[in-house]
């Protein structure tokens, strides 16, 4: 296997990665509000996508203006994350061309999330899911180095690849000589938080995003581990799972669309957890039972 190296150009600097991303997904007319509300609570990395299916991303743009308007934040205070979605996760309303080559469309898409967020870069651009469950595809390794591409051009900073599998990662580096600097996943706690796949990005320096840490997860939240750590801390048990995410080299997301979760989200940086503490919980099982 190739020794993939770090994605950031030379040329350029990497921004400053933050502790925490805000997912803007699901959130349709809300979107603005909601962008904005999460700037204002602190959220300094806001995720989103070209997805209009899933996503409303010139809504996210309309809240970045506000924020930028009023004084909250400033371009440069924020870290904004953006993706290249497939016409197959797509509703009707595209951001590019689908007679296009993928790698067209990936430009296409660039350019279109450029304007609905009103910047001339983004900080990082992902590959929303691969073209097959199974394998890194023909059309996965044309979209990866379009993606790259968009980097090299200096719209996007950093690159990444979300959706993805152990298998899909290992032929990448088969492939491809350069890793991505994300790799972001749904977690499950039954599935081990997806542990095969953060160990492959740990080894490689890759930062592991992790989203849907509590909706994936609602069993784990009612869990008697995680019940007794929250009360004998008097924190909620959302923010242990997002304290154990960070111990264990999580970045983590939330998409929360209430004021006082979104403060407790935050807080949960200062929960620190044993290490004795952080093994129960990865360990944790689907049938809440120690595994």
């Amino acid at each position: 296997m190739k020794s993939w190296q770090n994605s950031a150009m030379a040329s350029i600097q990497p921004p400053p990665i933050p502790d925490f991303l805000y997912g803007t997904a699901w959130k349709e007319e809300r979107t603005a509000t909601l962008t904005e509300l999460a700037i204002g609570m602190g959220f300094r990395g806001i995720d989103t996508a070209n997805q209009r299916r899933h996503y409303f991303e010139a809504g996210v743009g309309q809240g970045l203006a506000t924020a930028y308007r009023t004084g909250v934040a400033r371009r440069g205070d924020l870290f904004l994350q953006t993706k290249f979605t497939y016409q197959r996760g797509q509703d009707q309303r595209l951001p590019y061309d689908p007679a296009a080559r993928v790698s067209l469309q990936v430009a296409q898409s660039m350019t279109s999330s450029l304007e609905h967020l009103g910047t001339d870069y983004v900080d990082s651009y992902i590959l929303h899911g691969p073209s097959s469950s199974f394998e890194w595809t023909n059309a996965d390794a044309e979209v990866w180095e379009a993606i790259r591409d968009e980097r090299d051009a200096g719209r996007t900073r950093l690159i990444g690849v979300s959706n993805v599998s152990l298998r899909h990662l290992e032929q990448m580096a088969r492939i491809h000589n350069e890793a991505p600097a994300f790799v972001q996943n749904r977690c499950f706690a039954r599935l081990g938080w997806d542990r095969d796949v953060r160990i492959f990005c740990q080894k490689r320096k890759i930062v592991y995003q992790g989203f849907s840490l509590l909706t994936a997860n609602l069993e784990v939240l009612h869990h008697p581990v995680i019940a007794g750590i929250a009360s004998h801390s008097d924190v909620t048990p959302a923010q242990v799972v997002f304290a154990f995410a960070r111990a264990v080299g999580m970045l983590p997301m939330t998409g929360t669309s209430n004021a006082d979760h979104m403060t407790q989200d935050l807080a949960s940086r200062d929960l620190v957890l044993s290490p004795d503490t952080v093994r129960k919980i990865e360990f944790l099982s689907a049938n809440g039972q120690d595994a």
